[in-house]
């Protein structure tokens, strides 16, 4: 199966988990105090009136946060219903501070005619797309001159480990770290919805893969941090009162999430 058909599968089911993550957010959303990840809270700072892209955004609940948070912010996903759901949401919450755009983000240049000050992707993000370079070059082609990129994902080395055999305090490697093909998962879901069967895949990407995505398109890294922990819902199996995630047995002792800057 090449890669068109994976990120097809992909797609179908995402859509599986669309209104269910609807439900599952407009509750979260109807708390004030409902923030984005605190790890990205810190890192973004003040981005009131900034124009704000943000890629991979599924039902758009972090888009509204960001849009909270005084942004003019556009959220694409690949999954129309992912996109019909994020404008219900924003209906809901009566923003008008921010579009939603139905696109494969590696296929987003010429859907949208705008350039931005700030482009985000955060939480679990990076792993349903193949091929960084052409994420990079998307990237690069929507930020304003000196705009800033910012990620934060889940670390690659966290990857590699088996989630189940951690919490039983063993550190196993289950998928390869330069691993090309992507691993294939029968069942979706789990942290805002019931898991589902449908056939999905997950690419791991290397550090190397991502940096150099972002460095091969003229894009200038301005920060790395690497975190002992990461949101709920990435990893984990303690979470803390910020609700930061990790491992019982290996805190400190590898990296769960990596954010990273960078300047056009």
């Amino acid at each position: 199966m090449d890669n068109e058909k994976k990120i097809k599968a992909n797609e179908l089911a995402w859509a599986k988990l669309s209104k269910d993550h609807y439900e599952t957010y407009k509750k979260r959303l109807l708390d004030p105090n409902t923030k984005l990840n605190p790890l990205v809270e810190e890192a973004l700072g003040d981005i009131k009136g900034k124009k704000v892209l943000h890629l991979q955004c599924n039902t758009g609940a972090d888009s509204i946060l960001l849009a909270r948070k005084g942004a003019i912010v556009t959220g694409v996903d690949l999954v129309e219903e992912n996109i019909k759901y994020a404008e219900q949401l924003a209906k809901d919450f009566n923003m008008d501070n921010l579009k939603f755009v139905a696109s494969d983000v590696l296929k987003l240049i010429g859907k949208i005619d705008d350039q931005f000050d700030l482009i985000v992707t955060f939480d679990g993000v990076i792993g349903w797309l193949p091929d960084l370079r052409l994420w990079g070059k998307v990237i690069h082609h929507y930020l304003k001159k000196d705009g800033v990129f910012y990620l934060h994902d889940a670390h690659p080395l966290a990857l590699v480990f088996d989630e189940e055999q951690m919490t039983k305090g063993q550190m196993i490697a289950r998928y390869p770290y330069f691993g090309k093909d992507p691993d294939m998962d029968p069942y979706i879901g789990g942290y805002a919805s019931e898991a589902k069967l449908a056939e999905n895949y997950y690419w791991n990407h290397t550090m190397e893969d991502i940096i150099m995505g972002l460095i091969n398109n003229n894009l200038t890294l301005t920060s790395i941090k690497e975190h002992e922990k990461c949101v709920d819902g990435m990893g984990g199996d303690v979470v803390d009162q910020q609700g930061l995630s990790y491992y019982k047995d290996f805190l400190g002792k590898i990296p769960m999430a990596l954010s990273i800057k960078a300047k056009k």
